[in-house]
């Protein structure tokens, strides 16, 4: 009888012992690859060859870098009347850091970030913050004030600009765009007729193709000697190459898209924004703040010059873009004239962060004015 239980006894022991290891060993194996959920929600379609499109490489950077360690959704056309019932749903489903891609999720985000205060949420372009909830953007004044640099040394003097919507971002664009312009001009010695270089009409939307077309047309059928787009598609771009007219794409490569006499084009890169708030997330050092980067972060780019930019003119252009590439950024340095001649900079002074956000005035070389 003793031998029989001692055997027993063992048996079980030797059963129990293995169902340990292979629990165990299943166990630590799911403990060392849980995967963070990452979520997006854009804007428009990720082939609208704009903004979404660019918030889309970004995603596609992301996967590539961290891809065997998280998993990521995201969500398509998500306008500001359904975009705190997509939010919500990402937080119930419990993905770990939710991505608002676009001004108009500011609020829903911050809404549901409230009733989530274990998930971090991200929002781009806004200005709101929460103790989960941070934001971010890109410097895309700077890719514009080079483009304008270029413009100018080319001796483009007679602009003609499709603006979007009469806000701070698209303003400051503008007015860095024509300081680039008008810098360019006097360093190439080129008589800049006046002091209205750049010459806008308002689009009063992010994208709207056909519109795009139209005033970019009718602009060319004004004699303006270069087509500025600022939208979200390239069709004013690709329109002022219909007509024979020289443009600068914005957002994406617009020549990819169709704009063959695209000089350049400034270009949003989010992708290394996202590795690295994903990567804080991952280890544990996220903090709310707001985030603007731009060629010191590689958050901006240029496109490829077409071939019909001098050499010397790229040399110019690479040039600047190494300085703002070391953090000098002079852009808005004064002394810098509003349209009616106001000081707005004194000399020997710069805009600050805030100034630059909250921009409603024009500088002195544009023409057209901002809507009420």
């Amino acid at each position: 009888m003793n031998r029989k239980r001692t055997f027993a006894v063992s048996l079980v022991l030797m059963i129990a012992c293995a169902g340990l290891i292979l629990t165990g060993g299943a166990s630590n194996a799911d403990a060392a690859s849980p995967k963070l959920k990452v979520a997006f929600a854009l804007l428009w379609t990720i082939d609208d060859q704009g903004w979404t499109t660019a918030h889309y490489h970004g995603i596609e950077y992301l996967k590539e870098k961290l891809g065997d360690k998280i998993e990521v959704s995201y969500t398509e056309k998500v306008l500001a009347a359904d975009a705190e019932r997509v939010f919500r749903n990402y937080a119930q489903q419990g993905y770990d850091i939710i991505f608002g891609t676009t001004f108009e999720h500011m609020d829903p985000l911050l809404n549901v970030a409230k009733d989530y205060p274990d998930i971090v949420f991200e929002h781009c372009s806004g200005f709101k913050t929460a103790p989960n909830m941070g934001n971010y953007f890109a410097r895309m004044y700077q890719g514009e004030y080079l483009a304008g640099y270029m413009a100018g040394l080319m001796g483009f003097h007679n602009v003609g600009t499709v603006a979007t919507n009469p806000i701070p971002e698209p303003i400051r664009g503008i007015n860095a765009f024509t300081i680039g312009l008008l810098k360019g001009l006097k360093e190439a010695g080129h008589d800049a007729k006046g002091d209205k270089v750049n010459t806008i009409v308002w689009l009063k939307a992010w994208r709207d193709p056909i519109n795009e077309t139209t005033l970019a047309e009718t602009l060319v059928a004004r004699k303006h000697d270069l087509i500025r787009q600022m939208a979200d598609t390239p069709d004013s771009s690709v329109a002022a190459c219909a007509a024979g007219v020289p443009a600068i794409g914005y957002g994406e490569d617009a020549a990819r898209y169709g704009a063959d006499c695209a000089l350049v084009s400034s270009i949003w890169n989010w992708g290394p924004i996202y590795v690295d708030k994903v990567q804080q997330v991952m280890e544990g050092t996220w903090k709310t703040g707001e985030y603007w980067g731009g060629f010191d972060r590689n958050n901006i780019v240029l496109s490829d010059f077409h071939a019909s930019v001098p050499e010397a003119v790229r040399e110019k252009v690479l040039a600047e873009k190494k300085k703002l590439e070391a953090g000098e950024d002079d852009i808005f340095a004064g002394p810098l004239y509003d349209q009616q001649g106001k000081l707005m900079v004194p000399e020997g002074q710069k805009a600050s962060d805030k100034d630059l956000l909250t921009m409603r005035w024009l500088v002195k070389g544009v023409s057209g004015s901002i809507p009420q």
